[in-house]
């Protein structure tokens, strides 16, 4: 599939240049409640069965490319530094030089090694890591013309011996074939599938000779997804993802998930780590806790029945468990109560914390869902001039949720998802706003309750026309401090009985009843009024907006999103 590709290119002078900063977090890390293991959560190393790993996040500086003068438009090649005794090399990292030096990649030994005589299956057992047999030059920068090959860059795929995946490529500055050392091959039987996710760097010389460098994950996500990311990259001579991949990720085989935070853990990473949610200071559809809702009236409708019934403050009437049958719905109250009801309580709001593993327990995803009873009208933004929408977008019952990520190796936030209508957008660390200590601010755009990591207006649609659903966000003297005010209503790993999941959790309707009116109806006529030379322009775009701002069905609990087991949108 690979061969020998190689790449004319301009020296730059600078390429041996200082590294980037290495990100750290605007506070210490609190030490953690540690239970009587070695290789408990923040401990460090994690046991995966046959294999035990250690995040290295200390790089030596291999070889970097430019794309022009300026330095940070290039990206950079590295080695794990201070691996322990015992342990391996899987693969390099690399990483734009655009941001903070902040990475990983993991390093592996064997916890118990066969004995000569020993049979696994009924065939002689074979070691969990491997020598490569060889090296295949995939890439060089060095077309071969000049005599010096110093400061080059080749990228090797190391030869796995039969039964066994390499896990990473490896980056050199000379053509020399790295020591067979260098790496281990995994066990093919100890590994996942992984794909390509996020391009690092494009590239080709006049000749199209190609440079592709892709950030890697495992193709198996979610709480149920025993693939661990090496913290290693891709190497490919096209520009397209590939799809089979000749690498592959970890798994785990440990279903204890030892490194998982325990209830104590989690409750001081969440009151370390909480962001604080910022509304805007023109909003006026706020939040409220479930129970507020609950006992402020809301009320449960079923199919072919028109007596409505008050729901229990503890949601233990609504119908449980099963999946969305379009039988049940809940809505406002029927009284007075309803135009209250419907701008929420502020006072009450609070995060309800769902806890679960990812990337095969090397990591935690802390979902932060927040209620709101009513989500407001959207306003269409057609250039400077911005039309206020009365029904689009509109609808009883808005769950939103933002999730952080911590690392299970040291405790440490790795990042934040911010989730934003139909996707959303994980954010690293170093790109956060902290508002106090490693506490992040998470803005709440006005109305639709879409999250941020800044504010600003963000345009859903396009941006580039300055076409599309607006989005703004901004501080204000209303917010909920997740650190302080947030319910743990699930942690499925930690065994039943552990958390006590809430009555209304387990009700998979919806929490809205179905709109009766055409809001795309009302978008076209809009877009009927507007100047024809930016007409087709703007329906294009609202054609391409997500179903859900036209939804006619009341939006359903957190528990029947898919993002409840599986991985989130990215």
């Amino acid at each position: 599939m690979f061969g020998y590709k190689c790449f004319r290119w301009n020296k730059i002078s600078d390429l041996y240049s200082r590294e980037p900063d290495t990100f750290i977090l605007p506070a210490p890390i609190p030490q953690w409640p540690q239970e009587c293991s070695d290789t408990g959560f923040a401990s460090g190393r994690i046991k995966l069965g046959e294999l035990e790993v250690h995040k290295i996040s200390k790089f030596e500086f291999v070889w970097g490319y430019n794309l022009s003068q300026d330095r940070k438009q290039g990206v950079s090649f590295y080695k794990p530094r201070g691996v322990p005794d015992g342990f391996f090399s899987l693969g390099h990292y690399c990483q734009s030089n655009n941001k903070p030096l902040r990475g990983f990649v993991l390093v592996a030994r064997e916890v118990t090694k066969p004995k000569p005589g020993d049979h696994c299956n009924g065939n002689p057992c074979l070691p969990a890591l491997q020598n490569p047999l060889d090296y295949t030059l995939v890439w060089s920068s060095n077309d071969g013309t000049e005599e010096n090959f110093d400061g080059s860059g080749y990228f090797w795929l190391p030869q796995s011996p039969e039964g066994y995946k390499a896990l990473g490529f490896i980056a050199t500055s000379r053509p020399v074939k790295p020591e067979l050392g260098e790496v281990k091959c995994v066990r093919a039987d100890l590994t996942d599938e992984c794909e390509t996710h996020r391009l690092i760097l494009k590239t080709s010389s006049v000749l199209s000779e190609v440079l592709a460098i892709w950030s890697i994950r495992p193709r198996h996500r979610g709480i149920h997804g025993k693939g661990i990311s090496v913290g290693s990259f891709f190497c490919s001579s096209y520009w397209s993802t590939v799809q089979n991949l000749n690498i592959a990720c970890l798994k785990n085989f440990d279903t204890s998930l030892q490194a998982m935070p325990n209830l104590d853990q989690i409750h001081v990473i969440i009151r370390h780590y909480g962001p604080t949610l910022f509304f805007h200071p023109d909003e006026v559809y706020l939040p409220s806790s479930v129970q507020w809702f609950f006992d402020n009236g809301a009320m449960l409708y079923t199919r072919g029945d028109s007596v409505a019934k008050p729901i229990e403050p503890d949601g233990s009437n609504l119908p449980g468990g099963g999946t969305n049958d379009c039988q049940y719905w809940i809505d406002l109250p029927s009284d007075v109560r309803r135009d209250i009801v419907k701008f929420g309580n502020l006072e009450s709001a609070k995060l309800y914390v769902h806890v679960k593993p990812a990337f095969g327990g090397t990591f935690t995803d802390l979902a932060m869902w927040i209620f709101c009873p009513f989500n407001g009208p959207a306003t269409l933004k057609v250039g400077v001039v911005n039309v206020p929408l009365s029904k689009v977008g509109q609808h009883v019952g808005d769950w939103e949720h933002f999730t952080l990520r911590v690392s299970n190796f040291t405790g440490e936030l790795w990042s934040i998802y911010f989730s934003q209508h139909s996707g959303g957008e994980w954010v690293d660390a170093y790109d956060l706003e902290f508002i106090a200590g490693n506490k992040a601010i998470v803005y709440s755009s006005k109305n639709g309750h879409a999250s941020f990591p800044h504010p600003g207006n963000c345009i859903q649609g396009s941006s580039k026309l300055g076409i599309g659903i607006r989005n703004d966000a901004a501080r204000s003297n209303l917010y909920v401090d997740s650190s302080t005010q947030y319910e743990i209503m699930a942690a499925e790993y930690l065994g039943h009985g552990a958390v006590s999941e809430p009555c209304w959790l387990q009700y998979m309707r919806e929490w809205g009843p179905t709109i009766i009116y055409d809001s795309r109806k009302e978008l076209e006529q809009i877009v009927d009024r507007l100047p024809i030379m930016v007409r087709n322009s703007v329906k294009s775009i609202c054609d391409k907006l997500p179903m859900e701002l036209f939804k006619e069905e009341g939006p359903t609990g957190p528990k029947e999103k898919n993002n409840w087991i599986g991985d989130e949108r990215w």
